[in-house]
């Protein structure tokens, strides 16, 4: 009878007692286990439901959806700035000179006049320093090296061909800006690389690479 009389009768929970039994749930082992994206998420979709619980209309209910619409916001800007760091750090990663066609010095080269013929001065300026780096590597002054980027190459080629260091340094520093930098290419940038590429096909390694 007084079970039943206890489960007949409404409860009433005091703050500080409520508080306790909440801590006492927490510290379950359910709790201690938890993920944290999980318990992120539960407490994310608890948030929400206690201000949808104020109710659509009135006053509590506007407050309530604005601050939703602003937490929304949030969320979604985080979501960007972290897609976007994300894809800006693959494509950094993602350097390298050659592309996944091989092809060799003299078509690369062809395919560098092509592009400069059409006004492409970035695509000519891209093609023309592969030309140079496969050139060096058909000639064995460099050792092929896949995933090599260009700065990889200015110091490898300018360890081999001292005296043409800082015009490979210079030439990996225009293939860099105009292929990730986002630069423009120009003529004046692409007739400088031709010039490097006619002096190194005529240079002798000093050093083995």
């Amino acid at each position: 009878m007084r079970a039943a009389a206890l489960l007949a009768s409404p409860i009433d929970v005091g703050r500080d007692q409520a508080a306790r039994e909440a801590a006492h749930e927490l510290s379950g082992a359910g709790y201690q286990h938890e993920a944290l994206v999980d318990r992120l998420q539960r407490e994310i979709s608890q948030f929400l439901g206690d201000l949808m619980s104020g109710g659509g209309t009135g006053g509590g209910g506007v407050m309530s959806l604005v601050v939703i619409a602003v937490v929304l916001a949030v969320l979604a800007v985080l979501l960007l700035w972290a897609l976007r760091r994300f894809s800006g750090g693959r494509r950094t990663a993602s350097g390298a000179v050659f592309g996944q066609r091989e092809r060799t010095a003299a078509e690369h080269r062809a395919e560098a006049e092509r592009l400069a013929a059409e006004g492409g001065w970035a695509g000519a300026i891209q093609e023309r320093l592969r030309a140079i780096a496969r050139e060096l590597e058909e000639r064995a002054i460099v050792s092929p090296m896949p995933g090599r980027t260009a700065v990889e190459l200015a110091e490898v080629a300018g360890q081999a061909l001292p005296p043409h260091a800082a015009d490979l340094r210079a030439a990996a520093r225009l293939f860099d800006d105009v292929t990730y930098g986002g630069a423009g290419g120009t003529r004046e940038g692409y007739l400088t690389l031709t010039a490097l590429d006619e002096r190194l096909r005529s240079a002798r390694a000093g050093v083995a690479a």
